[in-house]
């Protein structure tokens, strides 16, 4: 449920485009769980670090219906690249025909498929990385991103707080909060990095590489 205070940050945020609100309709049209969705905000936030990094190479892991990958590709100079990846590709036509509308299908590339397999065959560096897929597999698909980052490159983690289950007390044992609350032990921890945890949405982990 929004809140007062997410109302005023969402009315006091850049506006979406056209292409935004119609991948936002379809989300919710076509899936179950359209709240998986990144949502304007959130989606402003990745196009700006995108665009104040100078990041040219992005990848995503997790690209439901496409609107985060639209953001983070229309923060991206010309000649940038993104690669967006997806396990459910019963999402593809849509995911490609809202890249379309935004005019930013030139700059992506989208890999179907289990992300740990797609992660093992692709090259870095890569600048910025977005991951928003399976938590239980978040500390596996960190290990595998650090070395194809470039130094100073950065990593953002979606769904860090996890409806605030990972700082219940006692904290709840399925398989995803443990996923998620481990991943979040391990940055933490992890001297290659630096990291800020900010209560945006349901928790977002800014992690640099240093």
């Amino acid at each position: 449920m929004e809140t007062s205070s997410d109302r005023y940050i969402r009315e006091h945020s850049t506006l979406p485009s056209e292409a935004l609100d119609w991948i936002e309709k379809q989300t919710n049209i076509h899936t179950n769980h359209p709240r998986m969705l990144s949502g304007r905000v959130q989606g402003e936030l990745l196009k700006i670090l995108v665009e104040i990094s100078g990041a040219t190479r992005v990848l995503e892991i997790g690209t439901f219906t496409g609107y985060s990958a639209t953001c983070l590709a229309l923060g991206l100079p010309e000649g940038g690249r993104l690669d967006a990846l997806e396990i459910n590709d019963e999402l593809e036509e849509l995911i490609l025909e809202g890249w379309k509308k935004a005019g930013v299908d030139g700059k992506i590339s989208l890999h179907i498929g289990d992300a740990r397999e797609t992660l093992a065959r692709l090259e870095g560096p890569y600048d910025l990385a977005f991951m928003d897929a399976n938590k239980r597999q978040y500390c596996e698909y960190y290990e595998m991103l650090l070395p194809k980052m470039r130094k100073g490159g950065l990593i953002v983690a979606d769904d860090v707080l996890w409806d605030g289950k990972v700082f219940e007390d006692p904290m709840p044992q399925d398989s995803q909060t443990l996923g998620v609350a481990a991943f979040n032990d391990l940055v933490a921890a992890d001297p290659r990095v630096e990291q800020v945890l900010l209560p945006l949405r349901d928790g977002l982990n800014i992690i640099r590489i240093i």
